[in-house]
C-alpha cells in the first residue's frame, strides 16, 4: 500500500480485472503443391525461370518442404516463380487465393504427389500457429488413390491441430462422366467421412485463363486455392460464422462439369460441395463438411460451424494463458468468467451466436461446481462453456397457395 505524507489528491494505476481476449485470425492458408526445380532468369518466350533481381541474377527458388510466408503474388513469384509448367497448379492456386480476397498464406513445395512428402510438409505446418486453412492443389495426372491418401493426411493433420480445416479437391476427370459418389475411381471418389468435420470436399474443377497458351485459352485447375481466398474474403466481410457459400469464384470462367440442381440434390447430402455455373457466373454453392454423411456427426455438418468453434477454441486458448500458475481460488474463477463472457459477448454482437440476449446465446461456468476439491488437488481449473451457434439457411422454402378473390 502506498504511503501518503502530504494532503492532496492521488491518482494511481491498478491492474484491470479484465484481460481482453482477442479473436484470432481465420484467413491464413497453408498450401502444399508440386513445383519442380526452377533455375535461371525468367524467359518470357519459353515462360520458364525465376524473376530477375535488380542486379541481374535470378531469385533462388524456395527449398522443398520448407514453408514460406507469402503476403502477395509478387512475393510468391520471387520464391516459387511465375506460372509455368513446373509449378502450374500450385501457382494457379496461390494466384486464385489472392485474387479472391486472401491476404496471407504459407506455401511449401514438394517434388511428387506422394503422401509421405505431403506429411513432411504438414509436419512443418504444425509449428505455424496462424494457419487456419490447408489445401494441396495437385496436378490432373495424380491418380485418385494417391489424391485420396493426400486428403486423408490433410484431414488427419487438421483434426490433430484442432485449429484449422482442409479444403479438398476432386479429381479433374470422372471416369465415363459417371457423376455419382463412389469409393474408388469409377465415379466421384469422395474422401472418407470425418465425424468432426475437419475437411470440406469440392467438385468440380474450375476453368481459368491459361497464361501458357495463346490468348483466350483456358485450363482446368483445382478450386481449392480460389476457395481458400473466398473463405478469407467471407471472414473479412461477414465473419467466420458466415458459410463461405453462394459466393462468386473470381477468375473462374467455367467449370469442368456442369452440375444441375437435381444432381446437386444427390451430391450435397453426402458432403460434396458443388461449384456451379449460373448463366456464366461461377459460384461455390455448398457449405458442408465431411461430417455430412451417415458416419458423420450432425453437429459438424456445416463448415462455418466447424470453423467458428476452431476460432473460439483458439481465441480462448491464446487469451487465457495468463491463468497458468495463478492461485486457484474463487477470485480466479470470477476473473475467468468475466474475461470469457466479455469475449463471447463480442462474438454474439457480431451475429455468430443465436439468441436475443447474451444469456440466450451462451453461458460460462467456472465456480465450485466445476472446480471441487479433487479437481483443484490435480492442479486443474475447469471452465464449462456452452454456445448456441447460428446455422446457415441452406434450404430456403416459400409456401405459396391460392386465396379466394374479392367477394368469394
Amino acid at each position: 500500500m502506498a504511503t501518503y505524507t502530504a494532503p492532496g489528491v492521488y491518482v494511481e494505476e491498478v491492474p484491470s480485472a479484465i484481460k481482453p481476449i482477442a479473436g484470432v485470425g481465420t484467413g491464413t492458408s497453408g498450401f502444399i503443391g508440386i513445383s519442380n526445380a526452377i533455375t535461371g532468369v525468367r524467359n518470357p518466350t519459353t515462360k520458364t525461370g525465376m524473376p530477375e533481381k535488380p542486379a541481374g541474377e535470378a531469385y533462388p527458388q524456395a527449398e522443398a518442404q520448407v514453408p514460406q510466408p507469402i503476403n502477395n503474388w509478387t512475393e510468391f513469384t520471387q520464391k516459387f516463380g511465375d506460372i509455368q509448367t513446373a509449378n502450374q497448379y500450385l501457382a494457379h492456386a496461390v494466384y486464385g487465393f489472392f485474387n479472391n480476397g486472401g491476404t496471407r498464406c504459407w506455401v511449401a513445395r514438394v517434388a511428387t504427389a506422394d503422401a509421405d512428402d505431403v506429411d513432411a510438409a504438414l509436419t512443418q505446418f504444425e509449428s505455424i500457429d496462424e494457419i487456419a486453412i490447408v489445401a494441396a492443389p495437385m496436378p490432373h495426372d495424380v491418380d485418385a488413390a494417391a489424391l485420396n491418401a493426400i486428403h486423408a493426411s490433410l484431414v488427419t493433420h487438421c483434426q490433430k491441430m484442432e485449429d484449422r480445416v482442409a479444403i479438398l479437391d476432386s479429381t479433374r476427370d470422372i471416369a465415363d462422366d459417371n457423376l455419382v459418389i463412389s469409393t474408388d475411381n469409377t465415379g466421384i471418389w469422395r474422401p472418407s467421412a470425418n465425424p468432426k468435420g475437419y475437411g470440406a470436399f469440392y467438385f468440380p474443377w474450375i476453368e481459368v485463363a491459361d497464361p501458357l497458351q495463346p490468348a483466350g485459352a483456358r485450363v482446368a485447375i483445382p478450386p481449392s486455392g480460389h476457395l481458400a481466398g473466398i473463405y478469407a474474403r467471407s471472414d473479412a466481410q461477414r465473419g467466420v460464422h458466415k458459410a463461405p457459400a453462394n459466393e462468386i469464384v473470381l477468375g473462374a470462367l467455367g467449370v469442368k462439369y456442369r452440375v444441375s440442381k437435381i444432381l446437386q440434390g444427390d451430391l450435397n447430402p453426402r458432403g460434396v460441395n458443388c461449384i456451379r455455373d449460373f448463366n456464366g457466373t461461377i459460384k461455390v454453392y455448398g457449405g458442408r463438411t465431411l461430417a455430412s454423411d451417415p458416419q458423420g456427426d450432425p453437429e459438424w455438418t456445416y463448415i462455418n460451424v466447424r470453423r467458428l468453434f476452431n476460432f473460439l477454441r483458439e481465441s480462448i486458448d491464446e487469451g487465457t494463458q495468463w491463468v497458468v500458475f495463478e492461485p486457484n481460488t474463487p477470485d480466479l474463477w470470477a476473473r475467468i468468467r468475466r474475461n470469457i463472457t466479455a469475449f463471447l459477448t463480442q462474438v454474439w454482437h457480431s451475429g455468430a451466436l443465436f439468441g436475443a440476449t447474451p444469456e440466450q446465446a451462451f453461458y460460462v461456468r467456472c465456480d465450485e461446481t466445476t472446480n471441487p476439491a479433487d479437481v483443484r488437488d490435480l492442479g486443474q481449473v475447469v471452465t464449462e462453456i456452452g454456445v448456441a451457434v447460428v446455422k446457415p439457411a441452406e434450404f430456403v422454402v416459400f409456401r405459396i397457395s391460392q386465396r379466394p378473390g374479392p367477394g368469394q
